[in-house]
């Protein structure tokens, strides 16, 4: 970083003496307190900001080509390398030049060595494939778990450039998944599976698909993963008011929905590399009622939030590994549609949250990537919201009752 510097009442012998000082110094730095110049020839410090220069052949040129300095200060003490050099006033006022800011690295997402499990892709239009983006974009390697009857299907489209446009990451380059496993995670192991399930045609000619064995097969390819994902879920009788709801089918979503994150945790994270991250995707209706999010689904994602705060404390403890939960609004994906008006739901989000925008699948996966990296390295047990605000609101907006109310709307 350069200087500027004003000087009244200066002689030119005495200026060539600053001159020489300010150049043989191999750190500039302005301080608030004392201004003074440092006998050792690093440090200036005149007036009100800190701003340090590394550069060992800093030259008069390029100190004068960054900032500007222009406030009245009297220097206290003056010693420069045994000689003594008075001065009368001098005045500073530091400005960033355009051409040094965008030399600054900023602080960026680094994900690069790390690799992530992401459980639950079958498609591009989830939340699990923007998650994978957004870690890949973060120099993360992604490997995903698909649900077994869809992965033929995945691996198909996938290889034939369905994809393509899809995966398209910020620097041009296509989204790389390194490997794909097939993955039930209703099923810990293999003696969990049904005789039915087992010859089910849907299931024919793959192996290894449930929790356990997915995690082994990781483990013999890779060794170890740094970031692991569930977005998954899954209730059979979603549609049904809770009321009406069988003890089957509200076992089935829990089981399908929040138990399947124990225990894709407890199988992956002995492959888990020390300050890993494990992330979740949970919704409101955990909270709040939310009418038609029924068959116990609700019940399955206030679970699965109870369930990160414990696996926080005991994943933390047992293994140095932080576990978090997204709390989202309502995605048109394939998955979502099972609801039957996920599209009543998206337009009650964009009526009323503060943010009157429609939420962008990317805006999650960006916050994954944020949780997984070293950014987010104490925050564990946490329900982060990703809804423009929805949750904050006590009362919808389009409620009949406000009518009559001044309440600011988005214009554009």
């Amino acid at each position: 970083m350069c200087i500027f510097i004003r000087m009244s009442l200066f002689s030119s012998k005495r200026f060539n003496l600053l001159k020489m000082a300010v150049t043989a110094a191999s750190c500039l730095q302005l301080a608030t307190t004392g201004p003074y110049f440092s006998s050792s020839c690093r440090a200036v410090k005149v007036g009100a900001t800190v701003i340090g220069a590394n550069s060992k052949e800093a030259s008069w040129t390029k100190l004068a080509s960054v900032s500007y300095i222009s406030s009245v200060q009297p220097f206290r003490r003056q010693n420069f390398m045994s000689c003594s050099v008075k001065f009368n006033r001098i005045s500073t006022k530091a400005m960033s030049d355009s051409s040094e800011s965008k030399r600054v690295p900023g602080l960026p997402i680094d994900l690069k060595g790390k690799r992530a499990f992401i459980a639950g892709v079958a498609d591009d239009n989830g939340y699990g494939w923007a998650i994978a983006k957004s870690l890949a974009a973060a120099g993360a390697e992604i490997l995903v778990g698909t649900w077994v009857p869809a992965l033929n299907i995945f691996e198909t489209s996938l290889r034939r450039g369905k994809f393509d446009e899809s995966r398209v990451l910020p620097d041009g380059s296509l989204m790389q998944i390194t490997k794909m496993y097939p993955l039930d995670a209703v099923y810990d192991s293999p003696d969990d599976v049904p005789e039915d399930l087992k010859t089910n045609k849907r299931y024919a000619g793959l192996s290894n698909w449930t929790v356990q064995e997915a995690a082994e097969s990781v483990q013999q390819d890779f060794g170890t993963i740094d970031i692991l994902v569930h977005s998954l879920a899954n209730g059979p009788e979603v549609s049904k008011p809770l009321l009406e709801t069988s003890r089957k089918g509200y076992l089935a979503a829990v089981s399908a929905s929040s138990y399947s994150y124990v225990s894709l945790l407890k199988h992956f994270l002995p492959i888990m590399n020390p300050g890993g991250s494990s992330i979740s995707l949970t919704y409101i209706a955990s909270e709040r009622i939310i009418p038609g999010y029924g068959g116990g689904m609700s019940s399955a994602k206030a679970a699965l939030e109870s369930d990160t705060r414990v696996l926080a404390f005991e994943a933390g403890r047992k293994h140095k590994i932080r576990v978090n939960t997204i709390s989202a609004c309502p995605l048109r994906s394939r998955a979502a549609k099972a609801i039957g008006f996920i599209d009543t739901m998206i337009e009650y989000s964009l009526a009323n949250a503060p943010l009157q925008k429609e939420l962008s699948a990317d805006e999650v996966g960006n916050t994954a990537a944020f949780l997984a990296s070293p950014l987010a390295s104490a925050i564990t047990g946490a329900l982060i919201y990703v809804d423009n605000g929805l949750n904050a609101m006590g009362i919808g907006l389009d409620s009949p009752i406000l009518k009559d109310l001044d309440i600011p709307k988005d214009r554009h």
